[in-house]
């Protein structure tokens, strides 16, 4: 065991982050980021390691174990470099720069990620996960400290060398050459990929691992939806439903894990991401629009239902994740032998969750160091609801009420094993995720539940998180830190649009445009357009980027040219929509080159390439008329469809929209207004035939 006063000089221990709290035991000299640590490399003259991780990584958990809380390789780490460590989920903006540094020097990228800097931060080595010992090729902390140690005494100009390149070509990598402007033609050679793409047989569009991808599905339901294009309805529906039985729904705590690693979406990496519910909800929500398929609505449900057991904050905010790990081990919390199953329920019930949930002797979860059989199982179906119903001479309803039943139980039983981590901090970005997911799913299943929750979680972060020196990111234990990035903006801005034309409450699509505003100033490239992930004020560190690639999340800037799009035609700007216009150029070119790696960039176009449509609805909203419309207009599948409220004894709309003012009541009785192309239909008095404009 190190002399404890080793530990004395870790300084994670007064973070907030429970990332950095997890290392605050490590006899590593952990720093936080900060230029306290980049002043004592100078000071010394040594190069600063910087670990990047997130609270919930099991390869972090991995190498944490292997070397952080290793004597031998924390006092070499001490030695050699000054170490900081950095949660990923809290400083993005530190990890985008140093991940794309990562992927131009490795070709791959991921978590942990290990980069080596000089004191000026100025990268030369950068590697993800790093094991103890070098093996496969892999050189390990053992062989990599020293090795680096005599780099950086010895052979100091190839440091500096090997940094001025890496720094030109991330300048150069973060640069965009406006192209042409991107068409439904574009969306159409997208699809074609898609379809190249797509698994057949248990959906998605890779063999493994398998990301959700939620805004990949949503842009397919655009196309089928504008071109009759059943094949891509066809894709979204099987991929929604094998996700939905597989492994990779909880089918005990309900809510997703957050990738498959094999195809058939069975065996999940068990942690569970709070923007996953997000995308996931709003996903099934647009498909019931679209086909109004029961499971889709009651996958959205149960979405929800996790998320109000286990994520939210009673103030409001909902939490960032849970751990794929408990007591050292991945899934442990999860999986279940025949016999622990056997333990909990009465034995018809027992013997019926064993056959429908596929449970077998040998189990189908494999240890992940000898690849042997466990006897443990994840729970999954083979089969709908209906079909094993039938098998069983049961009626679906029957057998939904019985798995119900069984569902609670083994839920109870699960709740006494030692739970994984959860990351309990509040982020403002993937909080405004949720807003939109739980406003959508809200209005279009008439759920007065949901609106609360994302009223609340709005509520959150109104009170918290916008202060006197602006939007915050952060929030843990009453601490609130760390400026925005384009993200919080951008998702949050999302949210509000979608509890106005759900709630059509004026104060949400004030606030929106407050916020769009201040985006605009603080992120706004005002040369070539598009916004930068950092604002004008934000820390310098290897240059400002534009986030525009929708990996496991959507990107700032695709969700901001909808939002741009959308509040443009709700409050009449046109320069917000010449705004989206000008990102759809500037990005045009590195989106075409990778169609399928920007499915919610391509929303945008969608929008504007199809008949997009503009309704104002002039009312009281309390008239049974007006409710009867603004929730048809709820429950429609109308991706490209704004939609304002005019009451007309509340005339603070017009100071929104100003063309507002024009729309009157017909004959005295609550009015819809169908726009399309700047132009309107003749006013109409019923939803009916509201409905047959829209269908025009």
């Amino acid at each position: 065991m190190a002399d404890s006063t080793n530990y004395n000089k870790n300084r994670l221990a007064q973070e907030s982050s429970p990332y950095l709290l997890q290392h605050a035991d490590n006899p590593v000299h952990w720093h936080p980021w900060g230029e306290e640590a980049f002043e004592k490399a100078r000071r010394e003259d040594k190069p600063v390691l910087v670990s990047i991780g997130y609270a919930t990584c099991h390869w972090c958990h991995v190498m944490a174990h292997e070397s952080f809380e290793d004597d031998e390789i924390a006092s070499l780490m001490n030695e050699v470099f000054v170490n900081i460590k950095v949660d990923r989920e809290e400083r993005p903006d530190i990890d985008n720069t140093y991940m794309l540094v990562c992927q131009m020097l490795t070709g791959s990228g991921g978590w942990p990620l290990n980069v080596f800097l000089t004191p000026d931060k100025e990268p030369f080595y950068a590697a993800t996960y790093i094991p103890r010992q070098g093996r496969h090729g892999r050189p390990g902390m053992r062989e990599l400290i020293p090795w680096i140690s005599q780099l950086w005494k010895n052979e100091r100009e190839k440091v500096t060398s090997s940094s001025q390149q890496i720094i030109d070509a991330f300048q150069k990598s973060t640069t965009f050459e406006s192209g042409e402007r991107l068409t439904g033609d574009t969306i159409k050679m997208a699809v074609k990929q898609y379809k190249e793409q797509y698994d057949e047989t248990y959906g998605g569009f890779s063999i493994s691992p398998k990301f959700p991808s939620p805004h990949n599905l949503m842009l397919l339901l655009r196309y089928a939806e504008q071109l009759g294009d059943d094949t891509s309805l066809e894709m979204v529906e099987q991929t929604l439903t094998k996700m939905r039985r597989g492994g990779i729904f909880d089918h005990v705590g309900l809510g997703f894990h957050r990738y498959s690693t094999d195809r058939e979406w069975l065996v999940p990496h068990f942690e569970k991401m709070l923007y996953d519910q997000a995308m996931l909800m709003f996903a099934y929500t647009e498909a019931w629009e679209k086909t109004n398929k029961k499971l889709f609505k009651n996958t959205a449900d149960e979405i929800a239902h996790y998320l109000k057991r286990k994520m939210q904050d009673r103030k409001g905010g909902f939490y960032s994740a849970e751990d794929a790990d408990s007591e050292g081990e991945e899934g442990k919390f999860y999986v279940w032998t025949i016999d622990q199953v056997r333990a909990v329920l009465p034995t018809a019930e027992a013997e019926l969750a064993i056959e429908v949930y596929n449970l077998t002797e040998e189990g189908n979860y494999k240890d992940e160091a000898t690849g042997q059989r466990t006897g443990k199982n994840i729970l999954h179906l083979s089969s709908s609801i209906t079909e094993l119903a039938y098998e069983r001479d049961m009626s679906p309803t029957q057998l939904q009420e019985v798995l119900e039943s069984i569902r609670q139980k083994l839920l109870d039983a699960r709740q006494k094993r030692v739970p994984p981590l959860l990351d309990d901090k509040i982020l403002t970005d993937w909080n405004g995720l949720v807003m939109a997911a739980l406003a959508k799913s809200g209005g279009t299943f008439s759920n007065e539940g949901y609106i609360k929750q994302a009223e609340n979680c709005w509520e959150f972060i109104n009170t918290n998180m916008i202060t006197d020196d602006g939007l915050k990111h952060r929030y843990r234990n009453g601490e609130i830190a760390i400026n925005a990035h384009a993200d919080d903006y951008a998702f949050l801005i999302w949210g509000l649009i979608e509890l106005y034309e759900t709630t059509y409450k004026t104060e949400y699509l004030r606030k929106a445009v407050s916020l769009n505003k201040q985006f605009i100033e603080q992120f706004w490239d005002t040369e070539d357009g598009g916004f930068y992930f950092t604002s004008e004020n934000s820390e310098k560190l290897l240059g400002r980027k534009k986030e525009v690639y929708d990996g496991a999340m959507p990107s700032s800037n695709s969700v901001a040219m909808l939002n741009l799009l959308r509040l443009g035609r709700l409050t009449g700007n046109a320069r917000w929509e010449e705004m989206a216009d000008q990102c759809n150029k500037l990005f045009s070119s590195d989106i075409e080159k990778a169609l399928t790696s920007f499915g919610f960039a391509l929303q945008s176009v969608a929008f504007t390439s199809a008949y997009s449509k503009e309704v104002i609805i002039v009312g009281d909203k309390s008239h049974s008329t007006t409710r009867r419309m603004l929730g048809e207009l709820n429950s429609r599948f109308l991706p490209n469809t704004v939609v304002l409220l005019k009451e007309p004894k509340n005339d603070s709309i017009n100071k929104l929209a100003s063309f507002a003012k024009d729309f009157e009541m017909k004959d005295g009785e609550p009015t819809a207004y169908v726009c399309q192309n700047y132009s309107c239909e003749l006013p109409v008095n019923s939803t009916k035939e509201m409905v047959e404009l829209l269908n025009q």
